[in-house]
């Protein structure tokens, strides 16, 4: 089945096996990432900030960057995906240097460019890191204000949703919506539903995860009117211990209130996991089939931030 990806963390996309000969090539040391086994080490969600920064490290300039895209391009491809929205961060991109970042989105818009002609599409979405500070966040969002239009098409925040309020970074949202970036944000997943409420007073049309939202009825009951769209991730979800498995996920009930749910992987090699391994476990636990997952993909054209054409043109794959 063809497929569409909406929450998918470049960086946190980067195999083990591609951060590892990048090391190589550095001769750098990369203490604390890997476990024994080559898979990425840690213990809990803190762990894996720290985990995911780490093996960021390597990542050292465009040539770095246009090397992963093409790597997680190519990934996504043999999962059948069609279209792929990417969070990447100025943070990794030269410090949020607008000059930096100019270079490193040249570089990605090349291969961006190259894999659109042979099949996937893709758009990025710059990403402000909710655990640096809004001060910080402030500069991602000129990056992203300045660049806006062609690969880059929406700006989000992620990061330790227990830092800060999401309200503190109000100036960056409101930077990035008058540059006419859609907007979306982290919340919903380690706190409860007043943080996705504080997400959409931001003015965001999709929740990154979101799945907390359940635990409220009348903010399921606002979600559907308001047509957010929620861009989960079961699998990061029950890796992480948001929930203890995929029999306890919300994303049946979420999809059954008539919240409009998408399905994507977070950062796949952390969790061991790929989009079709999601889909699959989706038809089995809450027996989902071609009528649910037209839907979720159907969903997930229509909140895509991307131009018209190409909205219409991924609502055909699954008419």
């Amino acid at each position: 089945m063809k497929k569409i990806e909406l929450h998918l963390h470049l960086e946190g996309a980067a195999p083990p096996d591609f951060i590892r000969s990048l090391a190589g090539e550095k001769r750098l040391t990369l203490d604390g990432v890997f476990d024994d086994r080559g898979a990425y080490a840690y213990d809990d969600f803190a762990g894996f900030l720290r985990c995911y920064e780490g093996a960021t490290r390597v990542l050292q300039g465009p040539r770095d960057y246009a090397r992963l895209l093409a790597e997680v391009l190519e990934r996504c491809a043999e999962e059948g995906v069609i279209y792929v929205e990417l969070f990447v961060s100025p943070e990794f991109c030269g410090e949020a240097d607008l000059s930096a970042w100019r270079d490193h989105l040249a570089a990605m818009t090349e291969v961006a460019d190259a894999a659109r002609a042979d099949g996937i599409d893709s758009r990025g979405i710059v990403t402000a890191i909710r655990h640096f500070d809004p001060d910080r966040a402030r500069r991602s969002a000129i990056c992203a204000a300045e660049t806006a239009g062609g690969w880059i098409t929406g700006f989000g925040m992620g990061g330790a949703e227990q830092v800060h309020k999401a309200t503190d970074f109000a100036w960056s949202f409101d930077c990035a919506a008058e540059a006419g970036l859609g907007l979306t944000c982290h919340a919903g997943e380690w706190l409860g539903p007043d943080s996705v409420r504080q997400a959409l007073d931001l003015g965001c049309t999709r929740i990154g995860h979101g799945v907390r939202a359940i635990e409220d009825p009348a903010l399921v009951r606002d979600l559907v009117e308001r047509n957010i769209t929620l861009e989960v991730c079961p699998g990061s979800n029950i890796a992480l211990g948001v929930y203890p498995g995929w029999d306890a996920h919300p994303i049946a009930r979420l999809a059954d209130a008539g919240v409009r749910v998408t399905v994507s992987t977070d950062d796949p090699p952390f969790f061991h996991s790929t989009l079709r391994a999601e889909y699959d476990r989706l038809a089995s636990t809450f027996d989902w089939g071609d009528t649910e997952f037209r839907q979720i993909n159907l969903w997930a054209a229509e909140a895509a931030f991307c131009d018209t054409a190409t909205r219409d043109r991924l609502k055909k794959e699954f008419a």
